[in-house]
């Protein structure tokens, strides 16, 4: 089963009412992990690697590994740039076997975001890939991406229909108030997204697919692990999956996760370890990372972004 582009995925997601699920990947385990969660469910499922993952793991490295999933599994599997910094890093992945970029303008002034993401728009098509925008930023760090909270900003609906008219881009991201990692809100606080901006942004663009990131939920029970068995993590507070739902019924048909399985990942071999201090094995503690990866992506199919059965 070759690697396919998200064109086809989002048009059913718009008309279903769902989302597709984005999960970022750094190495076999979570791959796996992922796969055989969508495998199961008979989810379409997107790959995504950051800056960060490609210099850990290695481009080809990461490819070929996406490639035997999607082999492995006959499930539609698109391979996805998350964060794109540069025409230079967009242009590596594109002829480098990856299905879809994202193109990050975002903390660029708007006209040289629109300047930019057009660059690489103009080139990804031409060797039939499909390329991801951003408008408005996100608060929160998540590998190369650190934005302080007072900086971030919500995307407005009349930047949406220009920049999407004048790039030619096939999705884009948006802020309405989700955040990045395990993003701790103010005391007092509340995770609210904005789908008042959504809505005018689906009004403006009817059908076309817009994208969530920082959509971690951040499970609290992996949370209470890690901190059993010796960890330091702070309270942490994601968006409440009911939100996220609406918004997979609405213009939202892509949908990132990232911290719940880096979390899950630590918790599992936290926890094993706590139990079995003597074990040197990978295999013995990446097997539990692995399972409990898969249990996190099967629960958000489900209950999040509604893409269970929708393979195909």
């Amino acid at each position: 089963m070759p690697l396919v582009t998200t064109k086809e995925m989002f048009k059913k997601a718009y008309e279903g009412g769902y989302a597709i699920g984005a999960f970022n990947v750094n190495n076999m385990e979570i791959v796996q992990g992922i796969t055989r969660a969508c495998k199961k469910l008979n989810a379409p499922v997107i790959l995504q690697c950051s800056s960060g993952a490609r210099k850990y793991a290695s481009h080809d490295y990461l490819v070929a590994m996406v490639k035997a999933a999607a082999e492995e599994t006959g499930i539609d599997i698109a391979l996805h740039l998350d964060h794109g910094p540069d025409f230079e890093t967009c242009k590596s992945c594109i002829d480098g076997g990856f299905t879809s970029v994202m193109i990050d303008g975002s903390s660029l002034p708007y006209e040289e975001n629109v300047a930019l993401t057009k660059k690489v728009v103009d080139y990804a098509h031409a060797h039939g890939v499909v390329v991801e925008g951003e408008l408005g930023t996100l608060a929160g760090v998540e590998d190369d991406v650190s934005v302080e909270a007072e900086n971030a900003s919500y995307t407005k609906p009349e930047q949406v229909e220009d920049f999407v008219n004048r790039t030619g881009v096939d999705s884009l991201a948006i802020a309405i108030g989700t955040s990045h990692g395990a993003y701790k809100f103010k005391p007092g606080q509340k995770p609210q997204l904005r789908f008042d901006i959504l809505e005018e942004v689906e009004k403006r663009l009817p059908g076309f697919p817009i994208v969530l990131h920082g959509a971690s939920s951040v499970n609290q029970e992996h949370i209470k692990l890690i901190n059993e068995f010796g960890g330091e993590m702070p309270d942490a507070i994601g968006i409440p999956e009911d939100m996220l739902r609406k918004a997979s019924s609405m213009a939202v048909c892509k949908i990132n996760v990232d911290s719940d399985i880096r979390i899950a990942m630590t918790a599992a071999i936290r926890k094993h370890f706590s139990e079995n201090p003597t074990h040197f094995d990978p295999r013995q503690y990446l097997t539990p990372a692995r399972d409990l990866i898969e249990e996190v992506v099967s629960h958000k199919i489900t209950n999040v972004m509604g893409c269970d059965g929708k393979n195909g």
